[in-house]
């Protein structure tokens, strides 16, 4: 019996052993409820702060008297600009009211050319430089002449050699007049047979006419030494007229033809421009075409210089239309001549009302 009881009483030890620990299990419970107590709390503030905050952003209204302070200002700008819009400023240019018709076109030049030789040949010195002001007759470029001055040599050695036959047919027409003269005048005894009279005759009548063929090649002598001399004159490249060089298109050592059709021969040396013949082209649509007349006044004014007002009036309307843009070509006088002016500039023209272009 004894046995039996130690075995319970140690049944009853392992039992006691197995159970938790009461004051453990009371504190990990604790712990965990506070912490679910504690997220609670705080998530009831944070709800409570932004419950609190937005209510007062979205009901926050400005007061009338501001609402009122802001609207009323728009109204009286709105009003100011309607009327400004009816109702030009004072300071405004009295022209523009005088304005019927607008177009655009560019500065161009009546007398422009590109001076080229009439000869081909190796260009041996370039004497001018874009920008450069010529005057007519002036040499721009020089070609080699040396072929040129052989030929005008040759014509004239041609015709000293002529000047030289015509000193010898002279001589001969003085001899056969003598021997005639003493054929046909034979007296005293003296006898002449036909035979030598009308010998004597012919003779004179060629050297007279080997006298007017002499003539004649020294004309013509005369005539190639002229040719040789403008051709050798053509080596030297002039001006035409007096202007500005805009464009140089040679160097020297290349070829020159007036004829080139492509490769390295060069077709023209530079380009003039009279500055002098300037003038506004413009495009305007047929449909408004009537509104512009000869001697009408117009006023200009240069892309590069939008705020320069140039005088201008109406030269000529060309009369004929373009197809393919419906407009007629207008030339534009310019009154007013300045160096700011240059070919090929955009411009930008306004024409006048007839009362005004008479004025």
């Amino acid at each position: 019996m004894s046995s039996k009881e130690t075995r319970t009483e140690l049944l009853q030890q392992l039992k006691l052993d197995n159970q938790p620990q009461p004051k453990s299990g009371v504190s990990v419970f604790s712990t965990i409820l506070f912490a679910i107590i504690a997220a609670a709390a705080g998530a009831g503030v944070t709800y409570y702060w932004f419950s609190s905050q937005l209510p007062l952003s979205q009901t926050a209204q400005p007061p009338k008297s501001l609402t009122t302070e802001r609207t009323e200002p728009a109204i009286v700008m709105l009003q100011e600009v309607d009327e400004s819009a009816k109702e030009p400023p004072a300071n405004e240019n009295p022209e523009l009211s005088n304005v019927i018709l607008n177009a655009s076109g560019y500065i161009t030049a009546r007398l422009v050319a590109t001076v080229s030789s009439e000869v081909t040949g190796l260009i041996k010195s370039v004497d001018v430089e874009e920008g450069m002001q010529v005057e007519t007759g002036q040499v721009l470029a020089r070609l080699d002449d040396a072929i040129a001055r052989t030929n005008l040599q040759l014509a004239k050695d041609s015709l000293r050699a002529q000047q030289a036959r015509l000193r010898g047919v002279r001589a001969e027409i003085v001899e056969a007049e003598k021997v005639l003269h003493r054929v046909s005048n034979l007296e005293g005894g003296q006898y002449s047979s036909e035979a030598e009279l009308t010998s004597a005759t012919a003779r004179l009548e060629s050297a007279k006419a080997a006298y007017a063929t002499t003539l004649a090649e020294i004309d013509v002598a005369k005539q190639r030494i002229d040719i040789q001399q403008e051709i050798l004159g053509n080596h030297e490249i002039r001006a035409p007229f007096a202007g500005v060089v805009i464009d140089k298109a040679a160097q020297p050592g290349e070829i020159i033809s007036p004829g080139a059709s492509g490769g390295f021969t060069r077709t023209g040396i530079c380009t003039v421009v009279d500055m002098e013949s300037l003038e506004i082209e413009v495009d305007v649509n047929e449909a408004f075409i009537g509104r512009v007349t000869p001697g009408q006044a117009v006023m200009a004014n240069l892309d590069a210089y939008p705020d320069w007002d140039i005088p201008a009036s109406v030269i000529a309307i060309i009369p004929t239309a373009d197809r393919a843009k419906a407009t007629v070509r207008v030339r534009i006088k310019i009154e007013q001549r300045d160096a700011r002016i240059l070919p090929n500039m955009g411009v930008k023209v306004a024409f006048l009302r007839a009362s005004e272009s008479t004025s």
